[in-house]
């Protein structure tokens, strides 16, 4: 595979978009992505058992439509630990942007990140999502999703896959609460293959305990880490189907820009200065590689080892 340079929108049929809302003093705030027909889906979300509103619409809506065709995303405030005035907001930002983009409703998908326990400012959201372009600046959405980030994430890859060009790429955010799956984080990964939700669903599962669950930064886990694919099948290559060469292909793929993002959040940690990678060999497992890696890592004394560049044994 190739990392060429783009962006969330380089795969074929996709827009994105980032503007300054006014949910923040200043800095990008609110953003979307959108295909331009329905995609499959695949998502994975926190562990934590307190699920910011969002999170808990996407599960309701992924879960009875198993199609999305836009990602509308707020940073600044999280809108978790809201009631029901948190799940009545969401629910807006998901009727406002189908009216925006005239797409059902069921077909929208939204994430929140910032501060916990604040209502979101629906009025300024409403006419921010009003204000965003269809054929926007996709560059600017991955600067519309951070909070304490100090630079954006992305990653972009094309591979041939059944003699057709594959493009996917990945953008996220996510800098502190990283531990011990996921975190704080926000990925969003959109690609033109032709696979379905359920093959796509697998192959995110496959991928994500090697990437994502792996990273470690302070201890902490979050109320809204959200990793979601979208496949639009623009491509035009034949249907990627499990237990195939193209579908290890395919994998491999995902894997690639799952990997580049989750280090890029690692590397980006709040108050970090280093990056610690770990490679186990000699297990019988991958499960128990997992485990000591992330064990290590974990390691306050390991940190406070590699911080101090004093290999006190």
């Amino acid at each position: 595979m190739i990392e060429i340079t783009g962006n969330i929108a380089s795969p074929i049929g996709y827009t994105a978009d980032g503007i300054h809302s006014g949910i923040k003093k200043k800095n990008l705030d609110l953003g979307w992505i959108v295909s331009e027909i329905p995609a499959s889906v695949a998502y994975v979300q926190t562990t934590n058992k307190v699920k910011a509103a969002p999170l808990i619409l996407n599960n309701e809506t992924i879960q009875a439509n198993g199609k999305v065709q836009a990602i509308i995303v707020n940073s600044g405030i999280a809108n978790a630990f809201t009631g029901s005035q948190g799940m009545e907001d969401a629910v807006s930002m998901q009727q406002l942007t189908a009216n925006a983009l005239n797409i059902n409703q069921n077909l929208v998908t939204v994430a929140s990140t910032g501060v916990i326990g604040k209502h979101l400012p629906m009025d300024i959201i409403d006419n921010g999502i009003r204000r965003l372009n269809k054929n926007g600046n996709a560059h600017h959405f991955a600067k519309a999703i951070l909070t304490t980030d100090l630079t954006t994430k992305t990653c972009v890859i094309t591979e041939t896959i059944y003699q057709q060009k594959i493009t996917m790429a990945g953008v996220a955010k996510g800098s502190g609460m990283i531990h011990p799956n996921m975190a704080t984080m926000l990925a969003f990964i959109t690609c033109d293959a032709n696979i379905s939700t359920e093959t796509l669903q697998l192959a995110l599962q496959t991928n994500v305990n090697k990437t994502f669950n792996q990273i470690t930064i302070d201890g902490d886990t979050s109320t809204n880490d959200l990793v979601l694919v979208l496949s639009n099948g623009l491509a035009r290559n034949q249907e990627i189907l499990p237990n195939t060469e193209e579908y290890i292909t395919f994998c491999n793929m995902l894997e690639h820009v799952m990997r580049n993002l989750a280090m890029k959040i690692a590397k980006d940690g709040e108050g970090a200065t280093k990056l610690i990678e770990v490679k186990v060999m000699g297990m019988p497992t991958e499960t128990s590689a997992r485990m000591i890696a992330k064990t290590v890592v974990g390691s306050s004394l390991v940190k406070s080892a590699i911080f101090g560049e004093d290999p006190n044994w």
